[in-house]
Formats: structure tokens, C-alpha cells, sequence
């Protein structure tokens, strides 16, 4: 009864609590919660099923992976504590740390949890392969592990994977909370209520869920890396909409608002990008590359009656668009003009000076058109471009430059959900969309133009010999330099070919109040919350 009785005080103080921190009912000590809104609902706290921002950032609290990423996108050891790479490249040797415990929980003997140890792991990233999971994370491991005993324990504290062929952006693929490790006895327990019942290694120790309200995380006592976290729990609010969500933030009812809306952004930024004077002294304002290409895509496969089909059209689109006006116009400049190629800014190998993409061109988009067979557009037919909601005001701004150079555009909105189905199907000839990092390289975002890849993730369905060449010769160089060098000329492939209208790459925006110290950015966009403090 005095265990039940905790709980419920526990949960009560955080559901209660202030931003700033307030006496706990019953306590005299002060709890400081940071409160955040995710105006997507998390669907599940389960590391297999963590394949979106809502998912992967509750996870990621929750949970531990082999390795991590810094702020500067380097690879940093977490459970692994170091790690080695066969000559041949295809056996990872990775070394855990011995001080590293599962969250108590009812699943474990007395209810304590107890060392995690390398077999974890191997039972963790074998669930990710099994179809009875169906993880839609499985592509990070398939037809790149070999089929027997791909993970292997060969002590408590030495994991050894095996690869089919090398793969230079695998120890990338270890720092996805996908690979995250999870006890069997939570599986064996609760089955697929783990969904709901998280048991993991992180900062932060599963509460309570409340479905669509709010998600309430409290302070992991026994975290292994000293001195973290730094505050006593997390509260995701999910408020799907964003003005209630920055009307909390402005209540100081929540600590921190993440992401942009037309509605309110003009109350904060300026048309530059800069946080307005009159809001300096009450909210800091951070803004950093964000591993994001966004770009309208042309299905190829589809196309065979349509101008879309002409590479000069598809080049014409490119440079009849201007990109700064449109971020100035639209995102008060948070991203950047998409004039290097695919690969977005914040990658190691990006360089706009090897690649040179479309500037803002109108009598070259208006030679191109001519050459086309459509001089000012006589007899071009109208193209219908798809996009969600979220996107109709980019896709306006889009279609009504085209149609100043003779271009005729209908926007066909829908629900993003339908539209990605249809994107899956082949079945949407022109049409918005992005590519986030999976992991923190270059192959990831020319993945999506690979050959031998179906849609997802090639929904443009492009398909070019060199590209594919070289994309394979990049796959098996180790040499940073010499990858990089192949990465420039696949870019300079898709900007010739144009299978997308580059059109910019994402930058974080993200706001809180000035009692939130330690926070920092990162360019795959997670919110660690393990060094935040709160004054």
C-alpha cells in the first residue's frame, strides 16, 4: 500500500508542478520539471516503433543506444564505452560499460533492475529483424547484417556485430533509438503493452501516459553518467495546436515550444530571423542547421504523357524560384536556400562550393522552357502539385512564381498521412516532400535516389547508372575525403537530372524561457533533456 501511495504522490507532484518548480505536496523539496509541448501525440514508447519526432524524442528520454551524437555530430560512446572496427570492415567489436541498470520495474525479481549486459543488446537489436515485431525500423539492419548470428555476445560486457559488406555510416546507425536496449523480461510481461510500459536505461524513468494529454517522466536515481540528469522529470503536453501550445509557453506554463507557425512567429522573430527586442529579456531563441531537405518531387515513373517528363522543364522549375524570398516571406528566414544539391547544410561533407546548385534565374527558367518546346508557356498544360496541409502556403508561393513564367499550377491538398500513401504507391505524379537523417551522413539523403531502391524511400522512382555507380563505390570507401568526393559529384547528378525542386534546407527553431540553462542544439534534431537545468 506505501509503494501505491508513492506512486500516486509522485504522479500528482508532477502533473502539478510549475515551471520554475513548487513544493511537492508532502515533500520539502523543491521539483523541477521541464514541460515541453509535442503538438504530435506519441503512438508509442517502444524503441522498435520510434520512426517519428513525437516517438523518438519521448524514447530517447526513456532509453539508451550503444553510441550517441554530440551537438557537432560526432559519435560519442553511451552504454558502449568504446568500440573497434575489423580491417575488412565488417565486424563491430563494442566494449559496455559494467554500471549501466535497467529502471526498477515490476517485471524484474523484487522489483530491481538489474545490470545490463552485451546478450540485452543482442536480444534488443534481433527484435528489430523479427517480423513478429514488425519494427518499421528493420531496413537499418536488413541486407546489411549477415542472416546467422548477426549479433553476438561473446561476454557480458563485449557485443560483436557482423556485416555482410562494410558500411561507412553503421556506427551512425548505433546511435539510432531504434537500437535502443530493452529488457526481455519487460517483452515477456507485458508483450505489445511495452508499448505503454517502457523499460529502459535513460536519464528518465517511465510515470504515467495519458494518451493524447500528456506524458510524465520522473529522475532515473541510478543514471549511469554522473550527475544527470539535472532536473527531477519531464511533462510532454500534446496539444495538436500550436497557438494553444505557444499560449502556454507565453503563461510560462510550459518551458519550451519547438517549431514555427504563422500565427504567432511574426510575435517572436523578426523578418531576418532574429528574436524581436521586445522579446530578448523574457526568451532565448535558438536556431541551427537541422538534417532536413525539403523538396517537391517528381514521380518519373509517372510522367510519361506529362511535360514534367523534360528535363529542361524540370530545370526550368528550379531557377524560376525565388528561395531567399520565399524563407524570408514564409519562415522569417529559419532555413536555408536549397542551392547545394540534396545533401543539406550541417553534414560534414556539405560543400557549396563543389556543388553549385539553381540560383533565382528567370530568363534562364524562360530559355530552358523555349528549349522545352514551351517559349512563354504557349501550350503548356496545367500540372497539378500535392501537398498536406502544413505546406499549402510554400506550394502557393511556388506555383504562382511558375505561373509568372507561364507555368499553370493546381494545388491538390490532403491530409499528409493520405498523401505519403500515395507517395508509397506510386501513385502522385508532383508532389511535397522531405527527407530527414536517419543517421548523421550523406549516403542516407542519396539513398533516396539510389536505383535499387523502391519508393519508400525513391519516390521520384529516379534511376541513373553513374548515380548508381558511384553511390556503391561510396558505400565501400572508408577514406572520409575520397567518400565526400563522390557524395559532390552524385549531387551534381541530381542537379542536372532534377528529379525534385530543391527547395530548402531546415534549420531548428526552437524557444524557451531564460530559467532553462544548458540547453543545446543538435542537427538531428533530439531534445536532450539530460543536461538541462532549470533556475
Amino acid at each position: 500500500m506505501g509503494r501505491l501511495l508513492g506512486f500516486v504522490v509522485m504522479v500528482f507532484s508532477l502533473l502539478c508542478i510549475g515551471c520554475g518548480g513548487e513544493e511537492t505536496p508532502g515533500s520539502t523539496t523543491t521539483k523541477k520539471v521541464f514541460k515541453y509541448n509535442q503538438p504530435t501525440p506519441v503512438t508509442s514508447l517502444d524503441p522498435a516503433f520510434a520512426r517519428n519526432q513525437s516517438n523518438i524524442w519521448a524514447v530517447d528520454h526513456v532509453f539508451s543506444s550503444l553510441l550517441e551524437f554530440d551537438e557537432g555530430l560526432n559519435i560519442k560512446p553511451l552504454v558502449a564505452s568504446s568500440w573497434t572496427i575489423s580491417e575488412d570492415g565488417l565486424t563491430y567489436t563494442f566494449t559496455l560499460r559494467d554500471d549501466v541498470f535497467f529502471h526498477d520495474n515490476a517485471c524484474f525479481p523484487e522489483g530491481k533492475g538489474r545490470k545490463v549486459v552485451a546478450s540485452d543488446f543482442v536480444y534488443s537489436l534481433n527484435r528489430i529483424l523479427d517480423d513478429q515485431v514488425a519494427s518499421p525500423g528493420s531496413w537499418i539492419f536488413k541486407n546489411r547484417v549477415r542472416n546467422e548470428n548477426p549479433f553476438e555476445a561473446t561476454s557480458d560486457t563485449e557485443l560483436k556485430v557482423h556485416l555482410i559488406k562494410p558500411f561507412r555510416p553503421m556506427l551512425g546507425v548505433f546511435a539510432m533509438q531504434y537500437c535502443a536496449v530493452v529488457p526481455k523480461e519487460a517483452i515477456d510481461k507485458y508483450g505489445k503493452d511495452f508499448r505503454a510500459n517502457p523499460v529502459g536505461t535513460g536519464p528518465f524513468v517511465f510515470t504515467k501516459w495519458i494518451e493524447n494529454q500528456a506524458l510524465i517522466l520522473g529522475k532515473n536515481e541510478k543514471y549511469f553518467e554522473k550527475g544527470l540528469p539535472k532536473v527531477d522529470g519531464v511533462r510532454v503536453n500534446f496539444m495538436g495546436d500550436r497557438n494553444t501550445g505557444y499560449l502556454e509557453f507565453t503563461k510560462q506554463k510550459i518551458n519550451f515550444i519547438s517549431g514555427l507557425e504563422a500565427s504567432f512567429v511574426d510575435q517572436l522573430l523578426s523578418k531576418e530571423g532574429e528574436i524581436l527586442e521586445a522579446q530578448k529579456s523574457k526568451v532565448d531563441f535558438y536556431k541551427a542547421p537541422f538534417l532536413n531537405s525539403e523538396y517537391l518531387g517528381i514521380n518519373l515513373a509517372q510522367t510519361d504523357k506529362s511535360p514534367l517528363k523534360n528535363k529542361y522543364v524540370r530545370q526550368a522549375l528550379n531557377f524560376a524560384i525565388d528561395r531567399e524570398k520565399m524563407l524570408r516571406s514564409l519562415r522569417n528566414n529559419v532555413g536555408k536556400a536549397a542551392n547545394a544539391g540534396f545533401v543539406p547544410r550541417g553534414l560534414p561533407s556539405f560543400n557549396d562550393k563543389e556543388v553549385k546548385g539553381y540560383s533565382f534565374d528567370v530568363p534562364q527558367a524562360r530559355k530552358l522552357l523555349a528549349k522545352a518546346g514551351y517559349p512563354d508557356g504557349k501550350g503548356f498544360p496545367e500540372i497539378t502539385l500535392t501537398t498536406g496541409t502544413d505546406y499549402q502556403d510554400i506550394c502557393t508561393f511556388v506555383a504562382k512564381q511558375w505561373e509568372d513564367i507561364g507555368i499553370p499550377v493546381k494545388i491538390d491538398i490532403m491530409q499528409s498521412s493520405t498523401l505519403r500513401e500515395l507517395m508509397r504507391k506510386g501513385q502522385v505524379s508532383f508532389f511535397r516532400a522531405s527527407w530527414i537523417a536517419d543517421y548523421a551522413d550523406a549516403e542516407n539523403f542519396f539513398s533516396v535516389f539510389y536505383g535499387k531502391n523502391s519508393a519508400p524511400p525513391n519516390y521520384t522512382h529516379f534511376k541513373n547508372d553513374e548515380f548508381d555507380r558511384l553511390y556503391e563505390t561510396a558505400l565501400n570507401e572508408n577514406d572520409d575525403q575520397k567518400r565526400f568526393a563522390l557524395y559532390h559529384q552524385m549531387d551534381r547528378i541530381l542537379i542536372e537530372e532534377a528529379p525534385v525542386v530543391f527547395l530548402f534546407y531546415d534549420e531548428t527553431a526552437r524557444f524557451s524561457h531564460k530559467n532553462v540553462k544548458g540547453y543545446t542544439n543538435n542537427a538531428v534534431n533530439l531534445l536532450k533533456i539530460k543536461r538541462i537545468e532549470i533556475d
